[in-house]
């Protein structure tokens, strides 16, 4: 049995659509999995079990990367296509059940609308898989098994999503402290090459011996692999954030700009907290996709750890 699946350029998306794979992967033991999706996304699929090929598809002028796709698979036949791009290519290329997204539903989470197009009452949890090698890599970097690893995601591709660095820096020092969640914890940290200058202020707060930075210095299935170690991750809305909740770690989003019920982090353990600013007052208020300011002033970092709190509780309270 094969399947192709077509999935999408960003990270996040791509991780919330690992729920529709985890099905099929379940399902049917033994399946071949061929997935088609952007460069950012593809080395989280590197793991999946009896993945046969990984086609990235770099946007191309006038809809180019798709007739690449269809070229570089036309022969080929598949058991089943999902396509959550909503394209034509599923039905241009031969196969037995085509399984097309169409379009987005925003009255409900990413994932649940997901489920629903593959006839499923409720959706599974997102999973990056991840083999040995990249857990070995994971004790490398953090290899204090006893200590607790508070994860972060100060940084995102946008500014306006971005919670302000001096606040992350202040909600780092109060969770550490004796008296904190995780007193003493290490400190991951973690986001794109191209936000670490961002995060600086946010790095160079937490002493050396108690840190570890991975801004695009380590293959993304071993960063994956240090979230699975982590006890606790807190972040803005970001592909980091959906790995996170994947891990099925406490995994608590930071939302304004964007919205929670859509795209909150979806697993086992999560919860996602606001700014005191609704997301309709947020744009109505001026803000626009251009600005690179943070649109997240109105969240407190008192509010987020209570959010952490209440989550951590609910996590210990599970585990009793």
């Amino acid at each position: 049995m094969r399947l192709l699946f077509i999935t999408s350029n960003r990270l996040g998306d791509a991780v919330l659509s690992t729920s529709v794979l985890r099905h099929y992967v379940e399902t049917y033991p033994g399946i071949k999995v061929t997935v088609a999706c952007g460069p950012v996304a593809a080395p989280i699929f590197e793991a999946v079990p009896n993945i046969e090929r990984i086609i990235e598809m770099p946007k191309q002028k006038r809809g180019g990367h798709w007739w690449k796709l269809w070229k570089s698979i036309a022969l080929n036949w598949w058991d089943v296509i999902v396509d959550l791009r909503g394209s034509a290519t599923a039905y241009v290329l031969p196969g037995w059940k085509r399984v097309v997204l169409s379009g987005n539903d925003d009255r409900v989470h990413r994932v649940e609308q997901m489920a629903r197009m593959i006839g499923l009452e409720k959706g599974l949890y997102p999973k990056v898989w991840v083999n040995q090698n990249h857990r070995k890599r994971a004790l490398e970097l953090l290899p204090d098994v006893e200590r607790k690893v508070f994860a972060i995601g100060p940084s995102a591709n946008w500014g306006g999503k971005t919670w302000a660095a001096d606040r992350f820096v202040e909600l780092i020092a109060r969770l550490r402290a004796d008296d904190g969640l995780l007193p003493g914890a290490h400190v991951l940290l973690v986001g794109a090459p191209s936000e670490r200058e961002a995060a600086k202020p946010v790095i160079g707060a937490v002493p050396v011996k108690d840190r570890t930075v991975i801004f695009g210095d380590e293959n993304l299935l071993t960063v994956q692999a240090c979230l699975e170690r982590s006890d606790l991750y807190i972040g803005n809305d970001s592909g980091l954030m959906h790995m996170a909740a994947a891990a099925g770690i406490p995994t608590l989003g930071l939302f304004g700009p964007t919205h929670e019920e859509n795209y909150g982090p979806y697993g086992p353990i999560t919860a996602h907290v606001r700014t005191d600013m609704s997301f309709d007052d947020i744009w109505a208020s001026g803000a626009t996709w251009r600005s690179h300011d943070s649109l997240m002033d109105s969240l407190s970092v008192d509010k987020v750890i209570d959010a952490a709190g209440v989550l951590l509780a609910g996590r210990d309270g599970d585990r009793s």
